[in-house]
């Protein structure tokens, strides 16, 4: 609870040394952001957390393949 002002920054982890990089969610909010999006965390203490993913809808381009 106390670390969601950070969740984003690279190489923030809570974990302990050697388990982890903290890549994870930077890189997801590089991507979000590379396509004009959003990503928010809320969270309770001992709740969990929820991460809110917020992208743009444009219209299909004709040249697009579905």
């Amino acid at each position: 609870y106390e670390h969601l002002n950070k969740v984003f920054d690279p190489f923030f982890t809570t974990k302990w040394s050697g388990q982890g990089t903290g890549l994870g969610l930077s890189v997801c909010h590089a991507i979000v952001q590379e396509h004009s999006g959003a990503i928010h965390v809320e969270s309770q203490a001992g709740d969990g957390a929820t991460f809110i993913l917020e992208l743009p809808v444009t219209p299909l381009d004709s040249h697009q393949i579905l």
